[in-house]
């Protein structure tokens, strides 16, 4: 490890896989889809979604947090507490003022909203918490974070719709580069499978409705595709620099050497159609790390599922890389978690470089004519990895993308 470089040393994750990164990495590795019935969706015309499992995050938090938080706020902590156990750190004695905090929401308290909405339609005005406010901002998934763990450095809440997980750990970086924290717990926490995000999206025409089929709803850049599937989940990872993580004698993962983040200036919703946008995130990625597209071993792709996402960026692959390397696409099995996805798929990116395999893209039977690309599916498949990188894009035109390469 180069003395300037930013090292992984902690990874946390929170998804419909379960709660740890060895469920989840199991569960990918399987191929097997997380979608299932959603009995809170129960009615609608999209009825189906990919939840993490209660009771598994019950016994993660304690009651009382639980009751004062939303569930994005659950998740996050979930996840930043076995990021930390995972670094081996220990909060009550590391320097507060030099631990930072940056965690990326799509959108949050959902549920809260729709509980307010139904208490003030029918006069239950003293049904509404005193917690409603704290419960539903952006920020509080940093805040509780900072909170559980005594880290009093620089905490920020990153909005960059289904790429704020990704931004997140890009803003990260930059503190450490900048000299602003010595630890950062950067990632990702969304839980947006309620009934008001489920029929926004619905109305979009983003959602899957393949109702007869949950687990095989998922299937990104396949012929039949006809949208995505909703989840929720957290992802977190622990940056330091590597002389830090070398003083404490840790080990780091995996070294984080390039991000990209750009704008499209296009529209709200629909990509740039060339892509022009995501290029540049690439490209930008790719000269922060010092590499050539030729360097990259291995890309998580966004691959939402919908027929225009899948395109573009097919087809930003194939401009960037003249020849792109193996694919996959980890919201074909974990569903797609927005604000979160980001930050969920960098850590899956730290695993298959930690693993030298990459975990395969389910629900491929027929790639859409024209995707032409190398797409794992199956079976995992072992490769010598030394380069990954992992891309999002958001509403809003908003794109990251991360670069990982072996320490």
């Amino acid at each position: 490890m180069r003395r300037s470089e930013t090292v992984v040393t902690g990874i946390g994750l929170a998804t419909p896989a379960g709660i740890g990164a060895d469920a989840t990495w199991r569960r990918l590795c399987a191929g097997t889809p997380t979608a299932s019935a959603d009995p809170g969706l129960a009615g609608l015309p999209v009825d189906f979604s990919c939840r993490v499992p209660d009771a598994e995050l019950a016994a993660a938090l304690g009651r009382g947090l639980r009751w004062r938080t939303d569930r994005f706020i659950h998740l996050a902590l979930a996840a930043a507490q076995e990021a930390i156990r995972d670094a081996g750190l220990q909060p009550g004695e590391w320097d507060a003022d030099r631990v930072a905090v940056v965690i990326g929401v799509g959108s949050s308290g959902r549920d809260t909203d729709l509980h307010v909405a139904q208490c003030l339609t029918s006069g239950r005005y003293q049904k509404i918490s005193p917690t409603t406010v704290p419960r539903a901002l952006p920020n509080m998934a940093a805040g509780e974070i900072a909170a559980d763990l005594g880290a009093k450095g620089p905490g920020l809440g990153v909005s960059t719709a289904c790429a704020s997980g990704a931004t997140a750990i890009g803003v990260g970086r930059q503190l450490l580069k900048g000299g602003m924290c010595d630890i950062a717990l950067v990632g990702g926490a969304e839980s947006a499978c309620g009934p008001l995000s489920a029929m926004g999206f619905w109305r979009l025409g983003a959602l899957s409705t393949r109702r007869h089929d949950p687990a095989g709803a998922s299937r990104p850049f396949e012929t039949e595709r006809d949208g995505f599937v909703l989840a929720e989940g957290a992802g977190v990872l622990v940056l330091e620099r590597a002389e830090h993580a070398r003083a404490r004698g840790a080990t780091g993962k995996a070294v984080l050497s390039g991000f990209g983040a750009t704008s499209d200036a296009h529209h709200p919703t629909s990509p740039h159609p060339e892509g022009e946008g995501a290029v540049r995130a690439l490209r930008a990625a790719l000269a922060e790390a010092e590499l050539t597209p030729g360097d990259v071993h291995h890309v998580n792709a966004h691959g939402t599922s919908t027929k225009v996402n899948d395109r573009m960026e097919a087809a930003v692959l194939h401009r960037v890389f003249r020849g792109p390397p193996p694919v996959t696409a980890t919201k074909s099995i974990l569903g797609h978690s927005l604000g979160a996805a980001g930050a969920v798929e960098a850590a899956v990116c730290v695993l298959s470089l930690q693993h030298q395999s990459i975990h395969p893209t389910a629900n491929l039977d027929i790639p859409e004519p024209g995707i032409d690309l190398d797409i794992v599916t199956k079976a995992a498949r072992t490769c010598r990895m030394d380069t990954v990188m992992s891309t999002s894009f958001g509403f809003g035109g908003q794109n990251a993308v991360l670069v990982f390469h072996a320490p």
